[in-house]
């Protein structure tokens, strides 16, 4: 077991969910890469090291960490640190270290009473002298929190963020609730603050502490998306986080309610009910969501000025919808029909329904009907990918929901991103609005979408009740069709050209809860019965590279490979590497660049994995000029890697509809491979051929919903690889994991 003291030189990778974390450490003038978890670590920390070397195969010998400690610099290194942030222009970390190597320890009064004494040093005038001492002067109590907040581990831009937003009340903060920054400082989270109070003293018991955990668990919840939680929940989980008894945690919850930073309701028809905590925006969010429906929830007034139409209004709109499907040489069914008309007759629509039920040639009628009356029309989705199919399948203009809204990610001088010119000051100029895919949308999105239409404005959302719910919080889409309240058209018939592909056929029985046929009968649905991983993984190549492509009309890149889970053998994870091996192997003509425990490489199929509204993307012509730019990239968009330059320090990736996007070396977190996605990542997309490897896995992942919504990500071509038990026991597994929303309770409130 190796001990070594030094300090962080440079971070390489970090994972922030799990503090997994490969920096160098400088120790003696030796550059050592270490691997380890760390709960919190900056650039410039000291730390005391406990580990053993080990040999990578690909990065060479690393000092994995067993245990460490955060040590107390000497104050030396502490200036050297703050002279190297960046906090006086002009001085780097190269020219810090000069400057504290000639002063050492002082180095803060000659540069506040002597200031003309830095020029002996080489690469510093007598001017820039003279401006580091002015700066000096100005950031005298910047300087001073700087150094006392390496006390508690903080250095480097977080320091400076914490500074920004405190001043010289952080000393205040600091001994009273430094779990304040959790919750006012972008970038903190709980367990960063968690472990700054602990470094300040602050009891485990501490209100402050518990308030800010139930606010940390509520903020959790709504990653699994959630809404609220039940009180006993929160408190079971409090408790488990905190490592305190659920009857210390619970008080809080009401002095949290106090100060209106969580909102607790029991329903009301049940007086002894289950009480229901929100964090306070959540519920808000709901609320909002409800009152702007209910504005919107109109019947269009007929011509005798009453609400609804007279008989001979509907009969002449059954004409006119006549007139279009001969114009179209369709014929609707009864459903299609009462949809068009709904569409026409109120403020709101649901129109629902499976694979192959005529939602496209619904829409389409919709926006005839309306095209013809002179109405301005715009259509929506909530990705790229599924905006470009809703384009291809109307042939009108699709956007996404960000672009519809146009989305503007620039900080505001109040340091607020990712805000929407198109809201309820500024709203969208059109008479109808139609989206797409509105199983996807939550209800952060929704509330903006609501904000940007004015009453009287037709909005139809379309969408399949049974796909996957949003990766964010809510489940909109069914909220708003349990309601009640709404009006829903649930298509139901499946077309005799539909009726042809045993994708949609089977689709419906999986939905159904039915066995599908596997005896490889079908031209487009396969199951290849394979019990060993690496003959699964030898076929899956095969697939990709030689059968699939000719048999789908498409390119290997097109092909998709789509599994419910992340780890084990056939996860994400382990999937990516194989598949970048054999799809994308190493060559002289390709760069590449180490990044965590993989390795990106010109030609890589990667996907954007968190939302980022400030990144900016720019479409290039073929001789490289800008044609288009714009701000954000999404959770779930894909593209192919351009270029590494290592030079530049950047990756290149384009995107959909050519959007090109260059990320920093150090901001590679936010894409991952894509040879292999989740079932969930795919939602909204739509793959020539999809290839989905089933062997076994937890049941609260392997079940019918997931299933389903694999298959129906394919148009031309579903094959299955692993096992017949497998594949039947989802079928049967009707379970699906529980989200805690309310739109539908609040909906209904409104309405009454």
């Amino acid at each position: 077991m190796e001990q070594i003291k030094g300090y962080v030189e440079h971070i390489i990778y970090r994972n922030a969910d799990n503090g997994y974390t490969v920096m160098n450490l400088v120790s003696g003038g030796e550059e050592i890469v270490c691997v380890g978890s760390f709960r919190t670590l900056d650039q410039g920390e000291t730390l005391e090291i406990k580990g053993s070397y080990v040999e990578h195969p690909v990065y060479g010998s690393q000092l994995k960490v067993e245990s460490y400690e955060i040590a107390e610099p000497d104050d030396a290194a502490s200036m050297q640190r703050y002279l190297g942030s960046g906090a006086i222009k002009g001085i780097g970390e190269a020219l810090a270290a000069r400057i504290v190597k000639k002063f050492g320890e002082d180095t803060f009064r000659i540069m506040e009473e002597e200031p003309e004494r830095l020029s002996e040093i080489k690469g510093i005038s007598e001017r820039k002298a003279r401006e580091i001492a002015v700066q000096m002067e100005e950031k005298k109590d910047a300087r001073a929190v700087m150094v006392f907040l390496q006390k508690y581990g903080i250095t480097g831009t977080l320091a400076v963020k914490i500074y920004n937003t405190y001043g010289n009340g952080i000393y205040g903060v600091m001994n009273e609730n430094p779990y304040r920054l959790a919750e006012e400082v972008g970038g903190i989270g709980f367990r960063t603050a968690d472990e700054i109070a602990r470094r300040a003293g602050i009891h485990a018991d501490s209100d402050y502490r518990i308030r800010s955990g139930i606010l940390y668990v509520l903020l959790q919840a709504s990653a699994e998306g959630h809404v609220y939680l039940p009180e006993s929940l929160l408190l079971e989980r409090c408790a488990k986080l905190l490592d305190l008894e659920e009857a210390a945690v619970e008080p809080q919850v009401s002095n949290l309610a106090m100060d209106r930073k969580v909102v607790v309701k029991r329903p009301p028809e049940e007086p002894e009910g289950v009480k229901k905590v929100y964090a306070a925006s959540y519920y808000y969010e709901e609320l909002n969501c409800a009152k702007m429906l209910h504005d919107l929830n109109l019947t269009l007034q007929g011509e005798n000025g009453d609400d609804g139409m007279l008989p001979s209004e509907e009969a002449q709109l059954a004409g006119k919808i006549r007139k279009l499907e001969q114009a179209q040489g369709i014929e609707l069914d009864g459903l299609q029909k009462q949809a068009v008309m709904e569409s026409i007759q109120n403020g709101l629509l649901i129109l629902t329904g499976g694979p192959g039920t005529g939602k496209t040639t619904t829409i389409n009628t919709i926006i005839r009907y309306f095209a013809e009356e002179g109405m301005d029309i715009f259509l929506a989705a909530p990705t790229g990918r599924a905006a470009k199919r809703m384009t291809e399948a109307t042939g009108y203009e699709a956007r996404t929901i960000h672009r519809l809204l146009e989305l503007n990610g620039a900080l505001t001088e109040e340091n607020r991103a990712a805000r929407f010119e198109k809201n309820e000051e500024n709203p969208l100029e059109a008479d109808v609005i139609i989206i797409d895919e509105m199983s996807m949308v939550d209800i952060h999105l929704f509330q903006s979408l609501l904000k940007a239409v004015l009453p009287g404005t037709r909005l139809i959302m379309a969408g399949d009740i049974n796909q996957l719910p949003s990766v964010g919080p809510g489940q909109i889409l069914k909220d708003m069709i349990d309601s009640g309240c709404i009006p829903v058209v649930m298509l139901q018939k499946i077309f005799r050209q539909a009726e042809e592909s045993d994708i949609v056929v089977n689709a419906h029985r999986i939905n159904g809860g039915e066995p599908v046929p596997l005896d490889n009968k079908s031209m487009d649905f396969f199951f290849l019965e394979r019990k060993d991983v690496n003959v699964i993984y030898k076929h899956m190549i095969q697939l990709i590279r030689e059968k699939l492509p000719p048999y789908v009309q498409a390119s290997s890149y097109d092909i998709q490979v789509l599994t419910p889970m992340r780890k084990g053998n056939l996860g994400v994870e382990t999937l990516n590497g194989i598949l970048q091996e054999y799809l994308n192997p190493p060559d002289a003509s390709k760069k590449e660049h180490a990044y965590g425990e993989g390795i990106f490489r010109e030609g890589d199929k990667v996907m954007q994995v968190k939302n980022n509204y400030q990144t900016e993307w720019e479409v290039v012509s073929r001789y490289g000029i800008p044609v288009d730019k714009g701000m954000g990239v999404f959770n779930g968009d894909m593209g192919v890697v351009k270029e590494i330059n290592d030079f530049s320090q950047e990756m290149v990736v384009e995107f959909d509809e050519h959007r090109r996007v260059s990320y920093p070396f150090h901001q590679l977190d936010e894409i991952e491979l894509a040879y292999a996605v989740t079932i969930h990542k795919s939602q909204g997309s739509e793959y020539p051929a999809v290839i989905m490897p089933l062997l076994s896995g937890p049941r609260m992942l392997f079940n019918r919903n997931l299933l389903y919504t694999g298959v129906t990500r394919a148009k031309s071509c579903v094959t299955i690889l692993g096992s017949r038990q497998a594949v039947n026991e989802m079928i049967a597994n009707g379970h699906q994991n529980k989200r805690y929303t309310s739109l539908c309770e609040r909906i209904r409130e409104m309405m009454r």
